[in-house]
């Protein structure tokens, strides 16, 4: 995860070369992610901000994880891809968990705010949740029909409160869907959802979405866009879970495609930025908290329709410069470290080093003995 949420350049290949489309998308879905964060607070005060909301929980962070499994795909057990798993995934987790508990107890003056790796807190959880499915994806690769098994686990996590809040598992079963999906996915599929029918089709399904959201999104337990809970922890009945797991799936994946068909497949001024998602994601966080214990909400101009208008692009703009250059060379150090004091050489990379220091020449004159 050098560079992206999730990492392109890690997971692909060595040698392939960048899809601007992928970079573009995350770039997109970052912002949308920073915007529903500032809307948070404005729900109970505006039907439009209410809605907007629902349907943008419904996607955007489907979006992320479907295109989280799409560059696992080559995810194994090499013991480089599990380095770049700990200091990718597991490292800024671990500094940002414990970041987030820092400011909660000092700044926020939240004095029995626990550092506890065991419960994310905020943002930090999918970054959980993406170690764990990584770690998964040889078996979703051997397994047969990986996304009908991946459906009925989080069936079964909706029914199932004794799971409890631990490493974030709720979100971790009941997103896991997308990120088996993620995994089946081809490059001929986002070929396709890129095709101007698509795109055409994509305006009166997102219409249809916002007219749905309107009427359910006053009425509608949080819960269930965000994932982080049973039925019966919402007051439902159990086999509500299941329903619910299949129809949000089938909203997600429909809301994804129409997402993905406006995306540029070209180089924008925003491409770039694409390689600095995971920044934007993990500090955009400390921001939309700040806003709380500044009380800053409270502001009745932020209350009226333009004040809603300026917030969503003062969100928009704050995490498009957390996404810059500049920002990932400070912050490297702890998102992405090479770490090469904690781990072994395996033999493989020790040979190829040894191949790469001999001359030609003598490497034939090896081959020939």
């Amino acid at each position: 995860m050098t560079d992206t949420l999730p990492s392109q350049d890690r997971a692909a290949p060595s040698g392939a070369r960048r899809d601007p489309f992928f970079d573009n998308a995350k770039y997109l879905a970052i912002v949308l992610v920073a915007m529903g964060h500032a809307w948070d607070p404005l729900n109970d005060d505006s039907r439009v901000i209410d809605t907007l909301y629902t349907v943008l929980y419904v996607f955007h962070m489907p979006a992320f994880i479907i295109v989280s499994g799409y560059f696992s795909r080559s995810f194994d057990m090499r013991p480089d891809r599990l380095r770049r798993l700990v200091t990718g995934v597991a490292v800024p987790y671990v500094v940002f968990e414990t970041a987030y508990a820092l400011f909660q107890r000092y700044v926020a003056g939240y004095e029995g705010h626990e550092i506890s790796l065991m419960s994310p807190w905020y943002l930090t959880w999918f970054l959980c949740a993406l170690f764990v499915w990584r770690l998964t994806t040889p078996l979703w690769k051997t397994i047969r029909q990986p996304l009908a098994v991946s459906l009925v686990v989080a069936m079964l996590a909706s029914v199932s409160p004794s799971i409890g809040y631990d490493l974030g598992m709720q979100r971790l079963l009941q997103f896991l869907p997308c990120f088996v999906l993620g995994l089946c996915l081809r490059p001929e599929h986002f070929t396709m959802v890129r095709r101007r029918a698509v795109r055409v089709l994509s305006v009166p399904v997102f219409a249809a979405a916002l007219l749905v959201g309107w009427f359910v999104s006053p009425n509608m337990d949080v819960g269930w866009i965000y994932r982080n809970s049973a039925a019966q922890d919402m007051g439902a009945p159990w086999w509500i879970g299941p329903v619910m797991v299949l129809a949000l799936f089938g909203c997600s994946v429909l809301l994804t495609a129409c997402f993905f068909a406006w995306v540029p497949g070209r180089h924008t001024w925003f491409t770039a930025l694409g390689a600095g998602t995971l920044y934007g994601y993990l500090l955009h966080g400390f921001l939309i908290k700040a806003g709380y214990i500044g009380d800053w909400y409270s502001h009745p101009a932020l209350h009226r329709p333009l004040g809603e208008i300026a917030l969503t692009v003062l969100a928009a703009v704050a995490v498009t410069l957390m996404c810059t250059a500049p920002v990932r060379r400070v912050l490297r150090c702890v998102t992405e470290p090479r770490m090469k004091w904690a781990f072994r050489r395996d033999a493989a990379e020790l040979a190829r080093e040894r191949a790469e220091r001999e001359p030609s020449g003598e490497r034939r004159e090896k081959v020939s003995a």
